[in-house]
């Protein structure tokens, strides 16, 4: 099974904010202060026009549809969080934790996909967990390492165990679970996401390991990651809030592989991380200031891979 794919899915805002509901725990987002909606909106479309201009300029395939304006959906720009695409034609719908979030989830983007010559066998869906307030979101809660058939997931409110070891059963993955932390006014608090933390490409893997606070399961995750061979590369929390493991290795022209990122995350980058990521692979990165200040994420929660089989 490919790690990497040349085809992304991304949504372009229509109502980009900084959406209450998820910001009691994603303390990554930030208000703008006596910024209108309308001016924060206008500044998330321009740099989301110009990511994805920048990223068709190296051959990567990107499919854009654009938000609606039918129901309030201030995250709709990161995708991935709701649905994540297959290479066996099956497509995973997430619980999400933000009523306003569930609202993101759309039949007429599968048919899009579908007009593009994707071929949807099946789907899964684990949206009913959110009747019992159970929540996995998608491959921000989950990275995953598709050579290896293997998936990490740091346990978070918007991570459950159960459900998480439940998606590792149905698609056939070893789970590797931990809890991974940052500090917030002085406490230690679970890290939103997994892929805030982490990002798992084919010959490496750039991890907050410090963020990790039980020794036990990071020993056990570097493990896992050593024994695949991948080439660790440690970022510190302090990289972490600027998004540095927020990144998704893609497929751009002739295969060629690139490492995505935000200008946030390249520029908090030691010379020495760059070298290292560079031995594996050539880095794109593009300025999302306004969309990680208000929306507490950044490039990699931006694209939904699309592994899907053609027709």
């Amino acid at each position: 099974m490919n790690q990497t794919t040349n085809t992304i899915l991304m949504i372009r805002p229509i109502n980009f904010r900084m959406n209450e509901q998820t910001a009691v725990n994603n303390y990554y987002q930030k208000e703008i202060d006596n910024a209108l909606p309308s001016t924060i909106n206008a500044k998330a479309q321009v740099e989301f026009d110009t990511f994805v201009e920048k990223l068709r300029s190296f051959g990567i395939h990107v499919i854009v549809v654009s938000d609606t304006n039918d129901s309030d959906t201030p995250d709709s720009i990161f995708p991935n969080n709701w649905i994540s695409f297959h290479a066996d034609g099956t497509v995973a719908m997430y619980p999400m934790f933000a009523e306003n979030r569930r609202l993101e989830r759309r039949e007429d983007v599968l048919e899009e996909l579908e007009k593009e010559g994707f071929l949807i066998e099946n789907i899964v869906d684990y949206t009913s967990a959110e009747e019992d307030d159970v929540f996995l979101e998608g491959t921000g809660s989950i990275c995953l390492d598709r050579e290896n058939n293997k998936a990490y997931c740091a346990l978070s409110p918007r991570a459950d165990e159960e459900l998480f070891i439940e998606f590792c059963e149905d698609f056939e993955y070893t789970p590797v679970v931990f809890t991974a932390n940052q500090t917030v006014n002085g406490k230690r608090e679970a890290i939103y996401h997994t892929n805030v933390m982490m990002c798992v490409a084919e010959t490496l893997a750039i991890i907050c390991l410090a963020s990790i606070d039980d020794k036990a399961e990071r020993k056990n995750v570097l493990k896992h990651l050593k024994e695949d061979g991948k080439k660790v590369i440690d970022i510190t929390e302090e990289q972490v809030n600027n998004f540095a493991g927020n990144m998704l290795q893609v497929r751009g022209k002739d295969d060629e592989r690139f490492l995505i990122m935000s200008q946030a995350a390249f520029n908090c980058l030691t010379q020495s991380q760059k070298a290292q990521i560079n031995n594996h692979c050539k880095i794109i990165s593009s300025s999302l200031d306004t969309i990680e200040y208000c929306g507490g994420g950044s490039a990699r929660c931006m694209m939904a891979e699309i592994f899907l089989p053609k027709k």
